[in-house]
């Protein structure tokens, strides 16, 4: 893949953009491998699994600059301007598409761009996410609610240009800081949540739930873990850090759990997995799943539960942490835990606190193609 950006210096977040993608992937695989040497040897580990190698990002994360009227989106130089960032060859094509427009929609709603320099101006971001049924969700990003009345009018205009557009957004940020989006959201449409066809499941996402940015890479995840989990048949399924509850109920829908329990700290992810849940009709009954609200690095939530027997986890790069792996390591209920990790160090920190554990199974998933990001997907089974 070539990048007319990368070749001018103006963005560099694929470092190993011109590297021939079979070594990407070849060197990714060993350096995973290598990772892990000590608890996986050759024969767990399964063959890469990776999508295309440009057109797969499902989301846009875009600084707004420039003027009013006459925005820019895309990066932040070196010095707080904003770069055009367009025409990123990263994005499926219906999401190109959209962000080829949005400069244009922005300068029309007349939301003014917010300076990183001078700290003047509204519009911070633009968030737009595209699902496999061609629908978006945007999500605009601004420094007070100053233009969300002008930002609510332009917003028939706005889905008359992106027919796709079934959920729109304001997000506030109102501190000067390096972060994308706020706490408060204001949703501006009927729908507020983007439907994700993945695999059998169509998962709901709101506003600001998390969901991994590359979906056929995120189905294929998916559909192994199930598989796994299917070679098991536990009883009772807890999917720690469950975001939208992809794991959970993937295993749900194909039958390979009877029973889920997911755990996660955002109340908009629960709320999109209950959804999910509640139109599979998955309330009292054979199959059946919960989702909860809360920390799943607690060891707060195992209090007055029925310990599982198989435990899925999917933690942010800092991995679960040695009191969780110590606790998942001692509690002897627990037969089997697959492992899904975007962090090949904290993953194999965290198995030195799980001795009891032996690797069943391994497998690389090229989530990020162009960087040296990487998915790692592992069934661990007690010895």
């Amino acid at each position: 893949m070539r990048c007319d950006y990368f070749d001018a210096g103006v963005c560099r977040s694929c470092a190993l953009m011109g590297v021939p993608y079979a070594a990407q992937l070849a060197d990714k695989d060993a350096l995973v491998r290598a990772a892990l040497a000590s608890r996986a040897d050759a024969s767990v580990w399964a063959e890469p699994f990776s999508g295309p190698e440009s057109g797969f990002r499902n989301k846009a994360k875009l600084v707004v600059g420039g003027r009013r009227g006459d925005p820019v989106l895309g990066i932040l130089d070196g010095d707080g301007a904003v770069a055009d960032l367009t025409r990123c060859g990263l994005y499926e094509p219906v999401l190109r598409e959209a962000v080829l427009a949005l400069p244009g929609l922005v300068g029309q709603a007349e939301l003014t761009p917010y300076d990183v320099r001078t700290r003047n101006g509204e519009l911070k971001h633009v968030l737009a996410t595209h699902s496999p049924d061609g629908e978006l969700m945007l999500r605009f990003v601004l420094r007070s609610a100053g233009q969300l009345e002008r930002l609510r009018r332009f917003v028939p205009t706005l889905q008359q240009e992106l027919p796709g557009a079934t959920v729109v957004s304001a997000n506030l940020l109102p501190e000067h800081k390096a972060v994308l989006e706020g706490a408060h959201e204001v949703v501006l449409t009927a729908h507020d949540s983007l439907a994700m066809r993945v695999n059998d499941v169509v998962l709901h996402l709101r506003p600001q739930s998390f969901f991994q940015t590359n979906t056929t890479v995120a189905a294929a995840l998916y559909h192994q873990a199930t598989e796994w989990v299917a070679a098991v048949r536990p009883e009772l399924l807890w999917d720690l850090y469950c975001g939208v509850g992809g794991f959970a109920l993937h295993a749900l829908v194909s039958g390979a759990a009877q029973h889920v329990v997911g755990v996660e700290v955002s109340e908009q992810a629960v709320q999109s997995a209950r959804r999910t849940s509640e139109e599979l009709g998955m309330g009292p009954g054979p199959r059946r799943a919960e989702f909860r609200v809360g920390d799943a690095s607690s060891l707060e939530l195992a209090q007055g539960s029925r310990s599982p027997d198989l435990v899925v986890v999917n933690p942010p790069r800092r991995g679960i942490g040695a009191a969780l792996a110590h606790h998942l390591d001692t509690t002897h209920a627990v037969r089997h835990v697959a492992y899904s990790s975007c962090n090949v160090t904290s993953l194999a920190r965290d198995l030195e606190s799980m001795p009891s554990f032996e690797v069943r199974s391994a497998r690389l998933f090229d989530m990020f193609p162009q960087t040296s990001h990487h998915e790692v997907l592992v069934l661990l089974e007690r010895r």
